[in-house]
């Protein structure tokens, strides 16, 4: 952990002077004057203006792309090499760690200890991760005949192109950029327009670390039109996306209208957290679903929004979620001592209260929280609703917030039920010391992980991604190659 205080990060914010052009074919690249502005959420000020990506600055990157897939070296390196450059941008990830650490910090709010101690040591473990699998895959090579041989081969699709999300603007990247270039694949990434900052900065280490021109490129702009343009773009391959549920919908239309490309998604989430009155430790229960609703400031996919209680212990839980609530500090992102930080965006802030209104409004009882925090900049106090409904609009949209929907449950049957009534899939929880509890609520909650007496626990080793409209296609582990490879049968007569 760094050991900076919060003088010393309010003294790198006041010098840093981020990356603001697109990193194209191996160099900085202004586009064509166009620009859009960054506005830090924690105090409201512009941080940069940033070159704007549209078609013609995609058409440049994807061109970029294509032709060091299709002419450049690096899809004909051997495994052993690719693998070395992506430790390299490993190494050179940490080696600027606390600078990725500012840039997140600055563009989205989240705590810089944060970015610093979390995301960036997934960053860089990821890179790291694949490049040292890269040289260790295999292919297979089926029975036959005796006058014949099978071979079964991995290829790199070719260019792909990825979308990421700003709540964890560079550790979606990596699980799309790592496990891409070390198939051989080329990149084209496009941050978020809310968190570019992280994003260009990591494509200028990309061209530190010795990967060749075009191999990876980062665009900065908006969704309508950089987005877009990568969606319908012919000589895009792949696309993978991380967001939400109705953007997704937009890169499947894009892809129906174009090339057909692959989509892989990986969007939105309500996921429940089961406690069961028999959890092993109720304290721990209580105090991982408070740390899970309001880490991150609530902006996570995965976070565990609604909280399914068994009624004999609901007052208890409950009641120790609040008062974590109402004792969280909420401040500056930059001070060490915070432990939650400022939403993404004003407009993002003004959508979650009007989560919490009509919540209100539709008769959930608010325990703690619900206003904005006065200071300048987007914040939010953590809030906690109980005396929630299925049929409230808070049990079933994504609220992306500091906001957590408790609902009570007399069976373990009504647990599951009230788990599954949802359009989403993508994470659960279940407290219990049974383990046949474990298991059957495990396997009947439709969801692509479920965690049991714990959240947000798991290593590169295993696979992440959704079913129902939470997505499909998987990051991290070795699956997330399947992503960017296609098999290839070689029949050879003897």
């Amino acid at each position: 952990m760094t050991d900076l205080t919060h003088a010393d990060w309010q003294a790198r914010a006041a010098a840093f002077r981020p990356v603001t052009q697109h990193q194209i074919a191996g160099a900085e690249h202004a586009g064509g004057g166009a620009s859009f502005t960054v506005v830090s959420p924690r105090d409201g000020k512009v941080l940069a203006e940033v070159a704007r990506a549209g078609a013609a600055e995609v058409d440049l990157a994807v061109a970029a792309a294509r032709r060091a897939f299709d002419d450049g070296p690096w899809p004909r390196l051997s495994p052993t090499d690719r693998g070395r450059a992506l430790v390299r941008l490993a190494d050179l990830v940490e080696a600027h760690r606390e600078d990725l650490a500012l840039a997140i910090s600055l563009e989205m709010g989240k705590p810089v200890t944060e970015a610093y101690g979390i995301e960036l040591r997934a960053v860089a473990d990821t890179f790291r991760w694949y490049g040292e699998t890269a040289d260790k895959l295999i292919d297979e090579a089926p029975q036959t005949a005796h006058d014949a041989v099978a071979l079964v081969t991995r290829e790199p699709v070719g260019v792909v192109a990825a979308v990421v999300p700003w709540n964890f603007p560079l550790t979606m990247a990596a699980w799309k950029v790592a496990p891409a270039l070390a198939a051989g694949c080329t990149v084209v990434l496009k941050p978020a327009e809310q968190s570019p900052l992280s994003g260009l900065l990591l494509g200028r280490l990309a061209r530190e670390a010795g990967l060749p021109p075009g191999v990876f490129n980062v665009v900065a702009g908006e969704g309508p039109e950089a987005g877009r343009a990568l969606g319908l773009h012919p000589d895009v391959d792949v696309l993978a996306f991380t967001g939400s549920t109705a953007v997704g919908r937009h890169f499947l239309r894009y892809a129906a209208d174009s090339n057909l490309k692959r989509v892989w998604l990986e969007l939105g989430g309500k996921s429940p957290n089961i406690v069961f009155p028999d959890a092993p430790d109720l304290a721990a229960a209580a105090a991982t679903a408070a740390w899970g609703i309001f880490f991150n400031q609530g902006e996570m996919c995965t976070a565990p929004s609604r909280l399914l209680v068994h009624a004999s212990v609901a007052d208890e839980v409950v009641d120790a979620i609040v008062e974590r609530g109402r004792t969280l500090r909420v401040g500056d992102p930059l001070d060490p001592a915070t432990e939650m930080g400022a939403l993404v965006t004003e407009d993002h802030l003004a959508r979650v209260r009007g989560h919490i209104e009509r919540a209100s409004a539709e008769g959930a009882r608010l325990r703690c929280g619900g206003f904005r925090v006065d200071r300048a900049g987007s914040y939010l106090e953590p809030t906690v609703f109980d005396r929630v409904t299925p049929g409230m609009a808070i049990a079933r949209e994504e609220v992306f917030g500091p906001v957590l929907s408790v609902m009570a449950f007399e069976t373990e049957a009504e647990a599951v039920r009230l788990a599954n009534s949802t359009e989403y899939g993508l994470a659960a929880a279940v407290w219990t010391s049974n383990l046949a509890t474990a298991h059957r609520v495990s396997r009947a909650v439709r969801a692509g992980t479920v965690w049991v007496n714990c959240y947000e626990e798991g290593g590169l080793n295993v696979p992440f991604g959704g079913v129902k409209q939470s997505g499909h296609g998987r990051d991290k582990s070795l699956h997330a190659l399947d992503k960017y490879t296609d098999l290839k049968t070689t029949w050879i007569q003897l």
